[in-house]
This record gives C-alpha cells, structure tokens and sequence, in this order.
C-alpha cells in the first residue's frame, strides 16, 4: 500500500507541532516557531489559552454532546449573545465555514421561496473569492483549482470581477437572490473591498429586494480590530457566516441572519447532527469573552497597526523580493515579487516563522489576536534576516 493513512489532499511540509503556547508553537523534537499563521486565522485567542481550556475541561466533564432534539440552554445563551452584539436576530450553529456558508445560501434561496419567488436562486459571486471546499461552495467561486474534477457543480452562481460594482450590478436579473462576497478576500490575496464597492452592493440589495450575504469566516470575529469586518464599511447584511476565530481552535461556526432574511427557515429545512453541541458552545462563550474584555479590540487595532508599520519601514530595504502591504487589522498581507509559497517554506524551514500563502503570490500575517509588541519585533526580524539570504527562482 503506497497511500498515506491520511489521505494525502494536502502538501504537508515537516513541522510537526505537539504543544502550543500563547503566540509560539513546539514541534515534536522541541523546535519553537513564531505562530504568525494562527492555524489559518482559527486561534483568535492564542494556544493553551486558559480560560478557552477551563471552559473545555469543564464543559466535557459536565455534557458534551446531546443532539439538536432537545432544547439547548447553552446555545440559546450564546445565540442570545451574538444577537445582541450584532446585526442579526437568529443564529444557526455549525461545525465549520464551510458550513456555515452553506447554511447562508440555503437561507437566502428558501428567503426569495418563501416570498413567492422561487425563481430568484442565483446568488452573485466574485472573482477569486473562497469559500469552502463542499461541491456548494466550490460552486460559488470561479476558481479552477477548487473546481476540476469536481462536476457537476451545484448551479445558482454568477461571477463578478471582486470590487468591480458595475460589473456586479449588470449580472443582477429576474433570477438573482442577492450577493455572496468577503469584505476582504482572504484566500484570494488579502484583497480588501472599497467602501463603494460593499456600500453599493448594500444599496443594490436595498433597491432590488435582494440580500446581502457576507462571507466572514476569515475577516471577522476580530480580526481586523472590529467584531466584524462589515463594521469598517459601515453597513450591515441580511445573512453572515462566521467561523475560524469564533471557536479560538474548536471546531465551531455559524450563520447569522436577521428575521426577515431567515423567514424561510422553519422546522425540518435544515439541521445538523453536532452542530450547536453543548461543548461548542463552552469554547463559544469563553472566546467570545475574552474578545469582548475592554481594550481587546482596541489593541487588536493598535497591534495592527504597528504590525503594517513595522512591514512597510522594512520594504525598501528588500524590495528586491518585497511589493506593498495589505489588509487590516491583524489581518495582514505582504506581496511578494516573486513565488509566495515558496519564501513561506523557507521562512518556516529556515527561520522558524509561520505564516500562510494565499493568491497572487501574498504572504498571510494572520496571527493569535493576543500578539504583543515583542511578537511583531521578532517577526519583522525574522523576515528581514530571511529576505537578506533568500534567492528567489528565476526563469533562467
């Protein structure tokens, strides 16, 4: 047998970490890295840490696990949450992104189905965009490298050019649900949306009785030092999925909606059979505290901002391999000149520093939201003595 018993679907490179501790990561022979990666945006809160850990123990020795059958007193309690920090009325509860985009589109079809429109399935997307990797939300991209090998693809997608609201405006028809967007596109670059863009996509939506779907699996739950991205634009959509950070590390997500958008969610349209789990919902709760203590997002902000300082006063020392900056928050990304994925191996191998790749050949800076500023210092300094000695491929 030459299969791995992991089925080999990911590149897996030889950092083997066993323990992690606030911003840093330990491999199984002791190596100790700089975690500027935060498995992929997910450890909002750092590792190990304790109240996310107490909340777990806890919760595990009491319940963890019951079905959606019965009434659950721990997710009302954290719905009830969520609502009240806000836009939404309703939350449904998911183990992933994936899902919890999913659960947005199925709510905004059944939303234009339950108005007597069931013609109006199509939900505009945009370039490059990513979503998740179900058959649903591979459909919702134009990516090929998501898409082949996969058909046929769920239909009920159109794509737009990301942050060209023109071109988005002329695909609207008899058909059209509304929009599925990231306000800031991770995957695809850590490309930013202009405030007209998501602004007229909002006042599209208005105009056309459509919805607003935002993808903030990546950009929200504090990661650009709002609660959520949409905050920055200052708007707010019908339907949202949340992931990644809500969790701190545990596999949570969810989709919120105001009661108009989820008019069509009644009894048997959708579930989940672990979804909204009680032990969820521990680490739920206890994330959702630590980012809500005072000062949190202020210094996730603060954090940022001296992060983009800090890169952008080292660029012209090595713009040889270095373009521009991008994103917000702690939500960062550092375009590269030459091959990204590369030059993240060899900050990994070599310097033991984390971060992830994403498109157009961008560097992903998307650290535990607890950074401090000795963090960034060894971070930028672990960047320039990388970039010193790096060789980028030629085409020679």
């Amino acid at each position: 047998m030459s299969i791995t018993a992991l089925m080999p679907v990911y590149p897996r490179c030889g950092v083997r970490p066993v323990r992690g501790e606030g911003c840093y990561l330990y491999g199984e022979d002791g190596t100790q890295y700089l975690d500027m990666a935060a498995g992929i945006a997910v450890n909002a809160i750092g590792h190990g840490h304790p109240k996310l850990v107490e909340a777990i123990a806890a919760q595990a020795a009491t319940l963890m696990h019951v079905s959606n059958l019965y009434g659950s007193p721990q997710g009302e309690k954290f719905a009830q949450r969520l609502i009240d920090a806000t836009f939404a009325d309703t939350v449904f509860f998911t183990n992933s992104g994936a899902e919890a985009v999913e659960c947005a589109i199925k709510t905004a079809r059944r939303y234009h189905f339950a108005n007597g429109n069931p013609q109006r399935q199509n939900l505009i997307t945009f370039s490059n965009a990513f979503h998740g990797r179900t058959l649903g939300t591979i459909s919702a991209t134009n990516q090929a490298k998501m898409r082949d090998g996969f058909e046929p693809l769920l239909p009920g997608f159109a794509y737009a050019p990301f942050d060209d609201l023109d071109a988005a405006l002329a695909l609207i028809d008899d058909h059209t649900a509304g929009f599925l967007v990231e306000p800031i596109q991770g995957e695809g670059g850590l490309r930013p949306a202009s405030d007209a863009f998501l602004k007229g996509l909002r006042a599209a939506c208005d105009e056309h009785g459509l919805l607003l779907v935002l993808d903030e699996v990546q950009c929200g739950y504090g990661r650009t030092g709002k609660f959520f991205a949409h905050e920055l634009y200052g708007i707010t959509p019908d339907i949202m999925a949340v992931a990644k950070g809500i969790g701190g590390g545990f596999p949570l997500g969810a989709c919120l909606a105001t009661e108009e958008a989820a008019k069509g969610m009644v009894a048997g349209t959708h579930g989940s059979t672990y979804g909204g789990n009680p032990l969820a919902m521990a680490a739920g709760e206890a994330v959702f505290e630590v980012i809500h203590e005072p000062g949190f997002l202020d210094n996730v902000t603060k954090m940022g901002a001296r992060l983009r300082q800090s890169l952008e006063q080292m660029i012209p020392n090595h713009d040889h391999l270095f373009q521009e900056v991008r994103g917000h928050g702690l939500m960062l990304g550092l375009k590269l000149k030459s091959d990204a994925r590369r030059f993240v191996g060899f900050l990994r191998d070599e310097h033991q520093l984390l971060t992830v790749a994403a498109g157009d050949n961008v560097i992903r800076l998307v650290p535990p939201l607890v950074i401090d500023e000795t963090h960034i210092a060894e971070c930028i300094d672990k960047l320039s003595a990388a970039a010193r000695v790096y060789v980028p491929e030629t085409d020679d």
